[in-house]
């Protein structure tokens, strides 16, 4: 995959620019920079107002955040985006085929394409869902599918998200504040636009709803509360789709359904987009302590009363080893070649491979294969010899913990920064909606931009921004 960036706006050409960045180019030659500037200070202060926060769990002083927001658009064109739609469709189809059949006949394990360890010792594996009967196989109504891009025509998946998405609110303002901002360079594209996405992800929702449900479901969006860190988007999704935002002591269950307790007495409710993890869902079930959950909910679940997205057990699919299996996974449930590609990955698990990412450490991204948010990874050609040491014993330790992959050149986007204009690395989010009637997609994603110089890490934690991504046609 080499060491040389390719630069989205420029190419491979650094005196040239792509036409899709044409356009933007010669704004930015147009305008000065004291205004962009000025633009980004009324960005912050709108996003300030408006209250889109983050908390980084595990600090100190764990106070709320904005997550850091980029003036320049990211522009992708509609041809490309219609290659990274095809691919995305296919890739949560197989997705969705293949938790189908972990919790139905397991037909790929007795096929011997992946070892069963993988599946029965995976902690996001429910076994209580083996047999459950899910509307229409939609295990993930709601995926986010994280992208990378490496040269002009070269996709890369980078992991899949199918437990609990998030971003899709920083996707909608983000567009929203760029609108209101920069008008004038809106005007000199035609763009395609996000802003259906609450009516599309509303559809979907209706559409798993029990076969038992009235022909208008009742939908509830279910948070952990405001302590959670993605706590702003459960309430703008829940505003946004005109649906109630409830917690699990709002909710009960009698007589093998659900109902929402409201001030004009109980109501049923059909479907529950739960942003409450697994563990948290039903203290009969799962965890005897929780507080977040509702008691009951899974036998209701089980009985087919109530449809949750996205589905119990749909973790297993976050696993980075699992995502290692994804291209055989494609081929066993579609019979396709993947459109978008998997990072080549090496599964530490493996006494071959573990041997190989131990000698050329320095060079390879290690991670956790149930590590998120861009904690407890190792990037080899940043680190020095003492984390190169540690990181060391720990594979050799619990090597069926770690995958790893090649230190991918991320593409680059222009990027306005306190030195002004530079390029910064980037990666994208498209939101995959899957009902039983159609999937949707929305045409963009959120672009998530690594702020420091240099670094490959995009994730808000770790001082990521975001940027709006712009598909249009040229």
């Amino acid at each position: 995959m080499g060491t040389q960036f390719f630069d989205e706006m420029h190419g491979a050409d650094e005196g040239g620019c792509r036409l899709p960045y044409r356009v933007l180019e010669q704004w930015l030659a147009d305008v000065p920079d004291d205004l962009i500037e000025q633009r980004r200070q009324e960005a912050e202060l709108l996003f300030r107002r408006i209250g889109i926060t983050f908390a980084v769990y595990g600090e100190s002083l764990a106070e709320e955040r904005i997550i850091p927001f980029d003036v320049v658009p990211r522009i992708i064109t509609g041809d490309e985006w219609e290659r990274l739609s095809f691919g995305l469709k296919q890739r949560v189809r197989a997705i969705n085929a293949f938790l189908a059949d972990i919790y139905g006949k397991q037909e790929i394990l007795r096929a011997g394409l992946m070892p069963p360890e993988l599946i029965f010792a995976n902690p996001a594996f429910r076994p209580e869902m083996m047999g459950q009967k899910i509307r229409g196989d939609i295990y993930v109504p709601i995926a986010g599918i994280d992208i990378v891009r490496v040269d002009s025509d070269t996709f890369y998946v980078l992991e899949d998200n199918a437990r609990t998405p998030s971003g899709v609110s920083y996707m909608l303002e983000d567009r929203e504040v760029m609108m209101m901002l920069f008008p004038e360079l809106f005007s000199r594209y035609h763009v395609r636009p996000v802003d259906n996405y609450p009516d599309e992800l509303l559809a979907t929702l209706q559409s798993i709803a029990p076969e038992s449900a009235p022909s208008e479901p009742t939908i509830a969006l279910m948070t952990p509360g405001p302590f959670n860190s993605a706590y702003y988007e459960h309430s703008f999704l829940a505003d946004k789709l005109g649906v109630e935002l409830v917690e699990g002591n709002d909710l009960v269950v009698q007589d093998s359904l659900v109902y929402m307790r409201t001030t004009e007495g109980l109501q049923r409710v059909d479907v529950i987009y739960r942003r409450v993890d697994d563990d948290f869902l039903d203290p009969l079930t799962f965890r005897p302590d929780s507080t977040l959950g509702v008691a009951g909910l899974m036998s209701v679940y089980e009985a087919g009363n109530v449809s949750l997205a996205n589905a119990v057990g749909t973790g297993i699919a976050d696993d980075k080893a699992i995502y290692s299996y994804m291209p055989e996974i494609l081929k066993f449930y579609l019979g396709e070649e993947p459109v978008l590609k998997n990072v080549p990955t090496w599964r530490c698990r493996e006494p071959d491979a573990l041997a190989y990412v131990l000698d050329h450490l320095p060079e390879l991204v290690v991670k956790e294969v149930h590590g998120s948010g861009g904690y407890g990874m190792l990037v080899g050609p940043a680190a020095d010899k003492q984390m190169l040491e540690e990181f060391a014993a720990k594979l050799k330790a619990e090597p069926e913990n770690f995958i790893a992959q090649p230190t991918l050149a991320l593409s680059t986007c222009p990027t306005w920064v306190d030195e002004g204009l530079a390029p910064r690395h980037v990666d994208l989010r498209p939101f995959v909606l899957s009902g039983t009637d159609e999937v949707r997609i929305v045409p963009g994603g959120l672009t998530r931009v690594a702020l420091r110089d240099g670094s490959l890490v995009v994730n808000s934690s770790q001082g990521g921004g975001t940027k709006d991504t712009w598909v249009v046609n040229v």
